[in-house]
This record gives structure tokens, sequence and C-alpha cells, in this order.
């Protein structure tokens, strides 16, 4: 099982951000998020106003101040920025990173800051998710090598080339979304890793509709990485765990009760919830994390959560004796 970490780049100041990064980096983690909003989004009612960092910008820094592990947004709004900008930014980030980029596109759900910065916002989702699956395939493209044309209503690429290419022969795109009939159509047509969140029997739907659309448009389900996104703090004391998630959504400007997917609890708790998740086939998990990003939960999930996960234990001397 690999393991993500998604700092949220709201209320937190940059040396923060930059000790989470390096800590998970020497962990071992494989995977660094951030999110790609221009204005606050942690629970409902929060204040849109609050601060919070710009995403490719702080993935961009963080690939120069870490060694080891892959970066991405989780994921990044796909009205924002023209997919050609994006395939350009996530080639000099791979040359930034020395091959450690990922491409993380979604279909936009935040109108006020589309509005606000006069983004284009589309008639509804369903135009997103065509707009989405466009651009994934002009993506692709590019980062491929290849010459793109594409015109439609929302895009017009004329014999459009990039130089160079990235340094990963194939870089890597996850689509996030939960979409049974185009969300997951998108991600069996281009995507490398999937990403996804909520109940063991809702991740089994969406995994069955899935392979049913790689089946569909003739893709091996099995080259679509699964990653499950959480928000886990790990303390001994369950009630000691519910206690620094309610005080750092405070700081974040929220409150436990408007912040779905909180997996609160011990080692142990984290590790049972998790294996049913592992039958269905998911290979990562993503931790996501408020400022201050707490240190135990991320060094407990890498040393204690996925050894037990994985069948290994974490007692030494039991350890020693484990072929």
């Amino acid at each position: 099982m690999k393991l993500g970490l998604l700092l949220w780049n709201q209320d937190a100041t940059w040396p923060e951000v930059v000790d989470a990064a390096r800590r998970a980096d020497s962990l071992g983690y494989d995977s660094l998020w951030m999110w790609d909003h221009l204005y606050s989004i942690a629970g409902d009612g929060v204040d849109p106003y609050r601060p919070i960092f710009e995403g490719w910008t702080s993935i961009s820094a963080l690939a120069a101040l870490t060694s080891h592990i892959r970066l991405g947004l989780l994921v990044g709004s796909n009205p924002i920025r023209n997919p050609g900008l994006v395939a350009k930014m996530a080639t000099t980030l791979d040359h930034i990173s020395d091959g450690r980029a990922i491409v993380g596109l979604g279909a936009g759900w935040f109108e006020l800051e589309h509005a606000a910065h006069g983004i284009e916002f589309g008639s509804g989702f369903g135009e997103r998710l065509g707009w989405l699956d466009e651009s994934v395939a002009i993506i692709r493209g590019l980062l491929d090598g290849e010459i793109v044309n594409h015109v439609s209503d929302k895009y017009r690429f004329v014999d459009t080339r990039h130089a160079p290419r990235p340094v990963q022969p194939h870089l890597p795109i996850l689509i996030g979304g939960n979409g049974l009939r185009k969300t997951l159509r998108t991600v069996a047509k281009y995507a490398d890793m999937w990403n996804t969140m909520g109940a063991v029997v809702d991740v089994a739907q969406r995994d069955a509709v899935l392979r049913e659309h790689c089946q569909v448009v003739g893709r091996d389900e099995s080259q679509i990485e699964r990653t499950l996104e959480l928000k886990p703090i790990i303390r001994d004391d369950p009630a000691e765990a519910e206690r620094v998630w309610a005080a750092a959504l405070g700081r974040a400007g929220t409150v436990p009760t408007a912040i779905r997917n909180a997996w609160l609890g011990t080692p142990q708790q984290v590790a049972e919830r998790l294996q049913p998740y592992r039958t269905l086939g998911v290979d990562t998990i993503i931790a996501e994390l408020p400022a201050p990003y707490d240190a135990e939960t991320i060094e407990r999930l890498a040393k204690e959560v996925s050894p037990m996960v994985e069948g290994r234990s974490t007692d030494p001397i039991q350890r020693a004796a484990t072929p």
C-alpha cells in the first residue's frame, strides 16, 4: 500500500508546509498533494477569503525541497487553465523534480472563485465534465510528444507541439471524481490514477462501473491506480484524536460537523477500517490534513498503520521472526 499526503493550502504558514512535505519525503511517502483553489473551501459556510496558497507554485517549490516523493494537485480545477498551459507546467515540474510530477485534474466545482476571477464556469457540471474529457486528451497528447489538433467550442489547438518532453516516459494523470456516467468514463479512457473517497459500498459501486467503462473503451483496468482520500488523526486515545482534529479545524475556520470522511482513532482502528478498501483493490491511501499538519499522524501512518494493513508486525521481536 502506497501512502500519499494532501496538505490543505488554507490557513497554513509556508514553513509548516515545507516541514510536513520534508517529513513525508523522509518517511517514504509515495506522493504529496495540495489543493487547487483560489479561495478557501474547508467546510460548509467557511469564509472563502481566508488565507490560501496557490497550488501549482506550491508543489513546484516543494519539488526543489524534496528528494523522492511524487507531487501533484488533488485535483487541478480544469476550467482555471488552458490544457496546453497545464501540459507545459507539468513538464516543467517534472524537470524540476527529476521525474516526480503527476497531473491531477477534475472538472471544478467552486463557482464563486471562478466568477470572482472572471474564469468561465460553464452552464453546469455536465458541460464542465465535457471540457475535462477534452482537456485530458489534449494534455495526454502534448505530454507524449504528439502534434495536437483539436478544435471545439471550448478549445482550439492547431499543430500544437511541446519541447522538451517530460523526464518520465509516461507522466501519469490522476482524475478525481465519482460521476458514474461521465467522470469514470474519462478515467477509463485516459487516467493512470483515480481518486475517490467515501463508504466502502459506494467505492465498490464506482469501481465496478469503472471496470465496465474500461471494457467498453478497451482499457486494461489494472493499469489504473486506485487512490482513496481520507482525513485521519491517530492517537492511542480516540478522544485525544478528536480534540486534535477539532483544534486544527478551528484554526481553518470550520468545525468537525462540516467536514466528512474523518478517520479518528488508534492505529489499529484505522488499519481495520482500511482493510475492506484494500480488498477492493485500493492501491494508495492519501491522508488529508489541515495545518499544522499533525506530525504524529504522518509518522504513525507510515510506521504503524501501513505495516498493519500489509500484515507486517510493528513489534520489533515479532518483526525479526517474520520471513
